[in-house]
């Protein structure tokens, strides 16, 4: 296995920060925090580029803020000046990892995405179903809790696999350990596990923690019809029993190699028949459907949109 060393001034480069700053403000240039950032711009790249030189650097305490689409979910929002880190880290060791993800894992990368993943559900069902003349069966799941569960020490050990750079595994840890704001202006830190949701870097390290689960599924089960869209996937196959007895060995796998469980109440096996959910579509052996809180979710951003709010 190949391993990278001697990354990290690559990722502190002000050649990366200025390029990771036009990331981090792309779609958000008229927001308040944006522009004072850039009222001193050059200098402060220059100051976030010292700090991050001298290892002093250390993220502001994020915000969090309530999501409902309809799903209540708690979004953390970090300071733009470490979205600008966020973004220089990942510009230099995701295309590292991105070469080794399977194709099948469709979420958070380039050129994947929830119609992707459509597209190999429905090339995975031809196949099963030799052309809808069979049942095809989908064990269909979800991974209990995912963000809130991730083990930071497990995640670093599979980053270390790859990145062998002291400096850029002290980076990653600060962004790991970073503490949230509370309404009550109390800090708390996560007790070595999860990640928020709204970074950019738990997107990718939701990817990377998995990917070992990913080759479990094609290499070790040597299940040809799999498909991950983040902490969702789908099996498919012509036998129910054979999809049962690999739900229990994934049940033992992600329990004993990654300290993580599916969630009893969404992860079953269905007959496609009946319809089953997957990237924000109800998928039938003919035709899918939008979901409808899908097409809620939609008008309100439209609506938005409309109104010159930007939307997240």
């Amino acid at each position: 296995m190949k391993t990278y060393k001697n990354l990290y001034h690559e990722i502190i480069s002000l050649k990366n920060l200025i390029l990771a700053w036009k990331k981090a403000r792309k779609g958000k240039t008229k927001k308040g925090y944006v522009m004072k950032f850039e009222e001193n711009l050059a200098y402060n790249l220059k100051i976030l580029h010292e700090e991050l030189k001298n290892q002093i650097y250390s993220p502001k305490p994020m915000q969090t803020f309530i999501l409902r689409d309809p799903k209540t979910r708690k979004i953390s929002k970090s300071d733009f000046r470490d979205r600008i880190v966020h973004h220089a880290l990942y510009n230099i060791i995701e295309p590292i990892f991105n070469k080794v993800f399977i194709d099948e894992n469709c979420a958070n990368r380039k050129g994947k995405g929830n119609l992707f993943a459509l597209e190999k559900f429905y090339f995975s069902l031809k196949k099963v179903s030799k052309n809808n003349s069979r049942n095809c069966f989908v064990l269909k799941a979800d991974i209990k809790h995912y963000f809130e569960e991730i083990n930071h020490k497990m995640l670093l050990e599979i980053i270390k696999r790859k990145i062998r750079c002291e400096q850029t595994i002290w980076l990653i840890n600060q962004i790991l350990k970073n503490k949230i704001e509370s309404e009550r202006e109390t800090r708390i830190l996560y007790n070595n596990e999860g990640m928020p949701l709204g970074n950019l870097t738990s997107q990718f390290f939701a990817n990377v923690y998995l990917d070992k689960f990913d080759k479990f599924i094609k290499h070790e089960l040597k299940a040809k019809y799999y498909i991950r869209y983040v902490d969702d996937f789908v099996i498919l196959h012509k036998s129910k029993e054979q999809l049962k007895e690999w739900k229990k060995e994934i049940e033992v796998f992600l329990k004993e190699k990654l300290a993580l469980e599916l969630h009893p109440d969404k992860s079953r096996i269905i007959n496609l028949s009946r319809g089953v959910d997957f990237v924000g579509f109800r998928i039938f052996y003919y035709f899918s459907l939008l979901r409808k809180r899908n097409i809620r979710n939609m008008e309100r951003k439209i609506i938005l949109f409309n109104e010159g709010e930007n939307f997240l």
